[in-house]
């Protein structure tokens, strides 16, 4: 299956040069693939991982890990961010 992935802010460091420019990245992934196994996979510090939303929706951290990714589904993360 094909999902998109998208990191922002200082997230963006960790996805491929090649994809830093659009902040977003086409995963091939097996069926059963899991956000926290995307998390784990791309080694972001958990931190870090602040706002993570499948299609928009907010997936809390206690449902990362049994929250199972479906094909053409876009999984997006951002950091904390601290504004003035």
């Amino acid at each position: 299956m094909r999902v998109t992935f998208k990191l922002f802010a200082t997230l963006q460091d960790y996805l491929p040069a090649e994809a830093k420019k659009s902040n977003a990245l086409a995963l091939e992934l097996a069926a059963d693939t899991t956000v926290a196994q995307i998390i784990e996979r791309f080694s972001l510090p958990q931190k870090l991982v602040h706002l993570v939303l499948v299609d928009g929706a907010f997936v809390p951290p206690g449902e990362r890990a049994g929250r199972v990714l479906r094909d053409g589904e876009t999984l997006a993360i951002w950091p904390p961010v601290a504004g003035g």
